[in-house]
Order: C-alpha cells, then sequence, then structure tokens
C-alpha cells in the first residue's frame, strides 16, 4: 500500500512543536511531527519509506490523533491498530507497535520539554 496525495497524514512538517524518529526491527523506521496548542493535537504527520503495513499503521494512528487532547491520544494502542484492519494482522503487528511507539515518543518529546 503505497502513501498517496490522498494521504492528508503522510509527510513531513517543517516547524513541529514535538517529534520523534525510530528505525524498527525490520529495518523501517518511523517518524512523527506534531503540532500542539494548549495540549491539543492541532496536526500530525508521519513520514516512512517503509513497507505497505507501515505506512497504513502511522496512517491509522496520525487519523485517531488528530484534533484530541494530548493525554487521551496515549491511549492510542498497537491493539486497536491491529483489530483496525488497516494492517494486515499477522504480519502488520510490528509496524503497529513502532508507529505507536514512534508517536508516543512524540508526546513524550512534548511533554518532557521544559
Amino acid at each position: 500500500m503505497e502513501a498517496s496525495e490522498s494521504d492528508e497524514f503522510f509527510g513531513r512538517l517543517n516547524d513541529p512543536t514535538a517529534s520523534a524518529s525510530i528505525k524498527g526491527l525490520c529495518g523501517d523506521a518511523m517518524e512523527f511531527h506534531l503540532v500542539i496548542r494548549d495540549d491539543r493535537i492541532e496536526d500530525v504527520r508521519y513520514y516512512t519509506e517503509g513497507c505497505g503495513n507501515t505506512r497504513a499503521c502511522g496512517r491509522a494512528v496520525a487519523r485517531r490523533a488528530k484534533g484530541r487532547n494530548v493525554t487521551d491520544a496515549l491511549s492510542i494502542s498497537a491493539g486497536e491498530i491491529i483489530r483496525s484492519g488497516e494492517c494486515k494482522p499477522e504480519v502488520g503487528r510490528h509496524c503497529a507497535i513502532l508507529a505507536v511507539t514512534t508517536f508516543y515518543r512524540a508526546i513524550a518529546d512534548y511533554l518532557l520539554k521544559p
């Protein structure tokens, strides 16, 4: 599954409030870039050059995160992404974990800033 022009969440932000990048055990890398105002995620982008499952999981996390309060967004789980059918459950589990972990790290980047 390739990222398409209709994927509003694919790409990078020039001046994010917070961001994170993780390379998974499979070799795919995932990035998340967040714009947060008043503890609400106003904009979110993911970027990967990974497989279709990695892209699908990044898109699924970004879609769920946009507009949510930071604390509430921490309830997004890899299990939720896997059960949603937005990635292949057997081969895509590690992709869901990579996407959610990277997203959490981006939120931690925001929360830990002075």
